[in-house]
């Protein structure tokens, strides 16, 4: 038998990549190391660091995680007191170590380097539009679009370089650009994707999330703003705003499932969000149980706020594995549900007799939410009511997390009663919207909720939009 991937909860939106990006510092290559470590979860199919002394570039980059991508010895080559990295889980682009992010290149103007989290939802016209005058590409990474349209701009400095390429880009990205002697970070219009500015002593530093700066000892500065470019060079950092109007609407998924419950994102606790979306899932849809038990992680926090707020004990009553990695050893006579046996396994002691309340933070397929209720009824379990901490997925997403089509997606082809039954559950609920966003703490329309509502805020075939003025500039620090 061929050596075989297993992903037993693959019944999930997959996390989209991660970026992390350092300014002088003599450590930068460790540094980024350890920032791609922590964001690990947002990406485990490749990794890569590109680092600057500022006159040679020198990069790694290979399939896997991080921790096996890099060695000490492959550490110790990445020389330069500037580094930017990336994680990545494929959303635009086949598989492969071409798509392994981030890219460098020597152009007219230098050395340059990039990577993004996000989807570049228009690529594919601009990339038939510079094939047609003449670009050859080397990957099919919407990234790569990118750096063809920089490498072409007749802008005579490199922020307007970069401003120009942006201001064509249609989708939801955050993006960071090493060049000699320059980090830049930007943010689509709309800040679909995270960004977060932070200072490690006299370094800058850029992340996806906080979580990264808790492990190196760096400080949170602030968020980049939606539509901003942050350009970092030796004695200052400067801000533009490539959009005289941003329309914020932040992606309200990195709060159920994508981030680390440890971040902070747009002033907001990831793990208290979480917990907080279980308080307002037991007022509005509570269960005559024994005991609320999660589907860990992500199911884990609101699982405890359902049960803070119903009265209810919290059990672990779920064992996850985290340990299962690679194996090509399976039964040859099938053993039921053995994917999620290998990584979920029922405590019998805590479930056998009792009507459990099985809290998960979304269903997609509804493929691993059955087995789950299935395996935990064979645990002993009187009743299972389902709740979930997020409104029903009907629609997929493009602003680069990758998902399934939406007729795969369960909630688009049937309602909650009909959901329930095909589940086996004893009972099953969504947290409704405005309990979504009472827990989040923000206004829903400064939010994206597109795979719940279908309410896209780029038009996934839009018109290509007027060019802007290149730079608004508005602060100096």
């Amino acid at each position: 038998m061929s050596d075989t991937q297993f992903d037993p909860l693959d019944d999930h939106f997959h996390d989209e990549c991660g970026v992390f990006g350092v300014f002088d510092h003599p450590e930068a290559a460790n540094l980024t190391y350890l920032g791609l470590y922590a964001q690990q979860h947002r990406g485990q199919e490749s990794a890569g660091i590109v680092c600057t002394d500022g006159q040679q570039f020198n990069s790694h980059r290979g399939m896997g995680l991080v921790a096996d991508v890099f060695s000490k010895s492959a550490l110790k080559k990445l020389k330069g007191h500037r580094a930017i990295g990336h994680v990545r889980y494929s959303t635009s682009g086949d598989s492969g170590l071409r798509n392994a992010q981030p890219f460098s290149y020597e152009y007219a103007h230098g050395g340059i380097a990039m990577c993004h989290n996000g989807n570049i939802v228009n690529a594919h016209e601009l990339r038939h539009e510079l094939e047609a005058m003449g670009s050859i590409f080397q990957s099919t990474s919407d990234t790569e679009v990118l750096i063809h349209l920089v490498a072409r701009s007749k802008a005579k400095i490199m922020r307007e370089r970069l401003a120009e390429a942006v201001l064509r880009l249609q989708g939801g990205f955050s993006l960071l650009v090493l060049v000699e002697k320059r980090l830049v970070g930007v943010r689509d219009r709309h800040g679909l994707r995270p960004l977060v500015l932070g200072k490690l002593d006299d370094s800058w530093v850029l992340s996806s999330e906080t979580c990264a700066f808790d492990l190196i000892g760096a400080t949170y500065v602030r968020d980049v703003k939606p539509g901003e470019m942050v350009v970092i060079e030796e004695n200052s950092i400067e801000s533009y705003m490539l959009f005289e109007h941003p329309e914020p609407r932040f992606c309200v998924f990195e709060y159920v499932y994508f981030a680390r419950p440890d971040s902070n994102l747009e002033g907001v606790n990831v793990y208290q969000a979480r917990y907080r979306i279980g308080e307002e899932l037991a007022k509005e849809s509570p269960a005559d149980a024994d005991i609320v038990i999660p589907v860990p992680d992500s199911g884990t926090p609101p699982a405890m706020g359902f049960a803070h707020a119903a009265g209810l004990p919290f059990q672990m009553g779920l064992i996850r594995n985290h340990y299962i990695g690679r194996t090509f050893i399976e039964p040859k006579q099938s053993i039921r549900n053995f994917g999620v046996k290998l990584k979920l396994n029922p405590n019998r002691e805590l479930i056998e007799g009792k009507r459990v309340v099985l809290v998960d933070d979304s269903i997609v397929r509804g493929t691993t939410s059955r087995k789950l209720v299935e395996m935990v009824r064979k645990a002993g379990a009187k009743e299972v009511h389902m709740r979930i901490s997020s409104p029903p997925t009907k629609h997929s997403c493009y602003y680069g997390i990758d998902t399934p089509d939406e007729d795969q997606l369960m909630a688009n082809k049937m309602n909650i009663e009909e959901m329930c039954k095909a589940l086996g559950a004893d009972s099953l609920a969504f947290v409704s919207y405005e309990g979504l966003y009472r827990a989040v703490g923000k206004p829903r329309e400064a939010h994206c909720d597109a795979c719940f509502s279908g309410n896209y805020p780029v038009p996934i075939e839009a018109p290509r939009s007027p060019q802007l003025s290149l730079l608004h500039f508005i602060k100096r620090k």
